[in-house]
């Protein structure tokens, strides 16, 4: 089960309170405060494992709790501290704090680097015992401190897929079939809407040792940024994408003009998020083998102009056309690495 957005609930240990005690020993008079300190609790931590792909362990466990810290003792013993908790979650994953209930999530956390660690929530600091409150006026004093409560909050977990390259394109477009042909992902293909439900990953093997990642993102379709269809819930995971791959059906079955299939995506990746166009894209026709229609391609290619985008042909099904594309997410992979990281 592919999971990419949970909430869950985390509370840090509290810390253990302080002791009242007094030394008491034979031939040893007024042996003085000697109650130690209570522990610190826990805190909980979040770490980016590259052995997680998706957050379904959270979807049926979402309340962690660290341990609390121990009490404090007589004879000067303060408690154990107590243990952190870490919980994994796949690299990608953006951390927001939903607290109080209603309130705008608030983003504490990226964790885009592999072993990349963030303090969740702080556990709480323990209470100090009466020996620390002994004083050259105050020799016998019978106080001590409670230990604070650790942190408590609730968490939305959103996890963002790591790709190079981004396939995105109305349902049935090819996506599925083509990476399965350029990797060794195996999505379900199947000739009605809304086949792929979950993104998917490949890796693409090139000569020279050159590789990339490829996802493909469910079917777009207008509305998507508003939410309608599946587009609004997997829009996220080309937010990381270093280039953008257009497939458009140019065949007659999809009974669509390829040129307003182009538009279309193009309008709601930009209503999404803007910045988006600026990165490499580039438009491919696809299904070339079924096509009927020579005009439905040189009127896609045109409105691809318009905006100065390439426009390549391909059958995912024959294998025509897929090297020269391969090539061809290469270099803007390249270009947008030379280019300098993404703010």
């Amino acid at each position: 089960m592919f999971v990419d957005e949970v909430d869950i609930r985390i509370s840090a240990g509290d810390g253990g309170r302080g002791c009242v005690s007094f030394r008491r020993e034979k031939f040893v008079p007024r042996g003085g405060p000697n109650g130690g300190d209570g522990g610190h609790g826990g805190s909980v931590f979040l770490v980016a494992s590259p052995h997680l792909n998706t957050l379904v362990t959270y979807r049926f466990h979402p309340e962690f709790h660290a341990k609390r810290g121990g009490h404090g003792e007589g004879s000067n013993r303060h408690g154990s501290d107590g243990a952190d908790l870490e919980l994994q979650v796949p690299v990608g994953t953006v951390v927001y704090r939903i607290e109080p209930p209603g309130a705008v999530p608030e983003q504490v956390a990226d964790l885009a680097a592999e072993g990349q660690r963030v303090l969740a929530a702080q556990g709480g600091r323990g209470g100090l015992g009466n020996a620390q409150f002994a004083t050259s006026t105050n020799r016998a004093p019978r106080r001590s401190q409670p230990g604070l409560p650790g942190d408590v909050w609730a968490l939305r977990l959103q996890l963002k897929l790591l790709a190079d390259v981004g396939l995105v394109g109305y349902p049935n477009a090819g996506k599925s079939t083509l990476i399965s042909r350029i990797s060794a992902a195996k999505p379900k293909i199947a000739d009605y809407p809304f086949t792929t439900l979950t993104p998917h990953l490949g890796v693409v093997s090139l000569s020279d040792d050159r590789s990339f990642v490829v996802a493909d993102i469910p079917g777009l379709i207008e509305g998507a940024h508003r939410g309608q269809g599946l587009g609004h819930q997997f829009l996220r995971h080309i937010e990381r994408t270093k280039v953008l791959v257009y497939l458009v059906d140019v065949s007659s079955a999809s009974e669509r003009e390829p040129a307003d299939d182009l538009t279309v995506l193009r309008r709601e990746l930009e209503l999404f998020r803007a910045d988006l166009l600026e990165r490499p894209q580039v438009v491919v026709a696809t299904k070339i083998d079924s096509l009927d229609d020579k005009e439905r391609v040189a009127r896609l290619t045109a409105k691809a102009a318009e905006w100065a985008l390439p426009v390549l042909t391909i059958s995912a099904v024959t294998g025509q056309g897929v090297p020269a594309l391969l090539e061809a997410m290469w270099r803007g992979m390249t270009r947008t690495t030379s280019a300098g990281p993404e703010e």
